[in-house]
This record gives C-alpha cells, sequence and structure tokens, in this order.
C-alpha cells in the first residue's frame, strides 16, 4: 500500500529569486567554452579590420567614390556579432547576410529620396526592411540598422544616392562573408555556411536514427556542450519543441491503407534519413501494384523511383501536405 508522503513547505530562497528574475529578462546560461568565446571575438575583430582595409584600399585606388566617413556602415558591427558568435544560426546565413543588407539598404535610399519628414521616412524604411525580409526569407537583424542609417546618415549619405548600396554596403556585406567563410572553415565545429557544419555531426546521427530513444533534459544539455557554439534558442525551448513534436507523433503512427496519386508522404524519420515522396501515379494491375513517385524534401531530394505498392506502404508513415513551407500531418477534426 503507497501513501503518498506531502512536501513541506519552503519558503522561497533568495536563490529562487534570483533564477525567476534571470528568467524573466532573459540571463540564459551560455555553455561555450572559454576557447569559442575568443574565438568569436577574433573573428569579429578580423571582419571588421578587413572591411575597413578593403574599402579604405578601393576609395584609394580610385575605384570607390565613397568619402572616407562611409567606409563601413555601422550595421556590420552587429553583423560580425552574429556570423563569428552565432554562425550556425539561420540569422546568420548567407543569404540572410546578402538580402537583408542589400534589400534594406535599398529600402533605406528609396524612403529617403521619397519622403521628406525625417521621421517619417526613418520609420517606413526599418518597417519595410522588416517586412521586405519576412518575405524574401532573407531575415538579418543589422539589415534594419542599414536601412536606418541610409535615412540618419546625414548629407554624406544622401549625397550617395542608390550608389550607398554598392559601396560601402555591397563591399562590406561580400568582404565580412568571405572572412567569415574563411575564418569559420579553420575550426571543424564551427563550419560556415551552417551546411557544411552539419555534416560534422551526421555519422553520429545517423547510428541513432533508427533506435527508439527517451530524451531527457541532461540529454540536451550534453548535446549543447558538446555542439560548443552559441545557440539562438534556450534549452527550455528545444525541450519544449520536442514536446510538441511527441504530441504530434502521437498521431497518425500507423501505416496509411491505401497510397492516392498526387499525396505526399513521410517516412516518419529524422535528420538525415527524413524524405517526403510525391505519388505520381499508383497503378494497380491485376498481380502487383506499383506505385511512381519523386522524392520532394529530405534525403534523395528530387529523384524519382518506382516500387511496389506493398514497399511503398512499408516506408510511408504517415500522409503530410505542405503549410507555410513545413511538411506537417493533415489536420484533422475530432
Amino acid at each position: 500500500m503507497s501513501h503518498h508522503i506531502s512536501a513541506p513547505f519552503f519558503p522561497m530562497t533568495r536563490h529562487r529569486r534570483i533564477n525567476i528574475l534571470r528568467s524573466i529578462i532573459g540571463l540564459e546560461k551560455n555553455t561555450t567554452s572559454h576557447v569559442e568565446k575568443l574565438i568569436s571575438g577574433a573573428g569579429a575583430l578580423l571582419g571588421i579590420a578587413c572591411i575597413y582595409c578593403v574599402t579604405a584600399y578601393l576609395a584609394q585606388q580610385g575605384v570607390l567614390s565613397s568619402p572616407t566617413s562611409t567606409l563601413i556602415v555601422a550595421s556590420m558591427g552587429a553583423s560580425a556579432v552574429l556570423l563569428f558568435a552565432v554562425p550556425h544560426g539561420a540569422l546568420s546565413q548567407p543569404w540572410a547576410l546578402v538580402g537583408g543588407h542589400l534589400g534594406s539598404a535599398l529600402i533605406g535610399v528609396c524612403c529617403a529620396i521619397l519622403i521628406p519628414n525625417l521621421l517619417l521616412s526613418a520609420a517606413f524604411a526599418v518597417g519595410l526592411a522588416i517586412c521586405f525580409m519576412h518575405y524574401f526569407r532573407c531575415i538579418h537583424p543589422p539589415g534594419g540598422a542599414t536601412a536606418l542609417s541610409a535615412v540618419i546618415g546625414g548629407s554624406t549619405v544622401h549625397e550617395l544616392g542608390f550608389y550607398f548600396i554598392l559601396a560601402p554596403v555591397l563591399i562590406n556585406v561580400v568582404t565580412i562573408l568571405a572572412v567569415a567563410i574563411l575564418f569559420n572553415s579553420l575550426f571543424s565545429w564551427r563550419r560556415y555556411p551552417a551546411y557544411f557544419s552539419k555534416k560534422h555531426y551526421t555519422d553520429k546521427i545517423t547510428q541513432t536514427a533508427d533506435r527508439q530513444i527517451e530524451l531527457t533534459q541532461e540529454d540536451f544539455a550534453a548535446a549543447m556542450l558538446e555542439v560548443d557554439s552559441y545557440i539562438d534558442i534556450t534549452s527550455e525551448g528545444l525541450i519544449e519543441l520536442l514536446e510538441l513534436a511527441k504530441f504530434h507523433a502521437e498521431k497518425n503512427t500507423t501505416h496509411p491503407h491505401t497510397i492516392q496519386p498526387g499525396h505526399y508522404y513521410s517516412n516518419g524519420k529524422l535528420g538525415n534519413l527524413w524524405s517526403v515522396r510525391h505519388v505520381v501515379d499508383a497503378s494497380q494491375p491485376e498481380e502487383k501494384a506499383q506505385v511512381i513517385y519523386k522524392v520532394v524534401a529530405g534525403q534523395s531530394a528530387y529523384e524519382t523511383g518506382i516500387c511496389s505498392l506493398e514497399e511503398f506502404v512499408q516506408w510511408a508513415r504517415f500522409e503530410v501536405v505542405q503549410h507555410n513551407q513545413q511538411w506537417i500531418k493533415p489536420i484533422q477534426n475530432d
């Protein structure tokens, strides 16, 4: 016979209050090593120095007509933080960097020219830049500062007009991108772009992909320590995503009974083993039914294949649909 023993009441300690306050203001633990922190700082130092040297050299050679005061855009400091401190983050990737800065610079210049009121011009520049980065999938926070610089940069920047997009913005962006690729390639755990970093962990992920393992908070902590790179999400956020994923995993876990042409199916795996197939045709002759499919996402993407209906049913774990560029299970009404 089991007995429930109630826990004694403990008043909130000073340490507990500090932890709550830390959570409220977002002061998270940084699991990166001292070496990683110093590498991030060194990369940013090198990146900014190279930007200034390259732009100054081009100006001295007469290639650029930019005044000395506009050799470097202030927002490059923020980009340096992302590229060298968070090299694997979505906001740090090449398209986010290039598209975010250039698109925002164009919007900023247009607002400065078309809207004479400084307040409205600055506000529209940042707001429209954010919309642009959203729709073109190149969200890069420093891009908002670039748009703002085009408006409030003063007469020196205004005189450049659309040339501001080329020099200094484009020159700055190309330089810091090149430095980020070369500098981060020196360290196996922080390859840049993030695509190359994923390959560093492929073997370990593949080894565990087919095993049913219950993940714990301690596992997440150990994984973040092993990565040794700043991840722009808290461990609590990762665990919450895992719990939500497990909740969705409990739905439609059985293999589909019918395979319909034009529909999409997933094998339900994780990482490099995951894939989504589009059924092009599902013929059903008297002796043996066959399925013609095209892989539209994941492993072997864009390849086509043919297999028996029985093999496809065993491969397919559930049907999926695309929503906001993500593959999810169809929403079912209970």
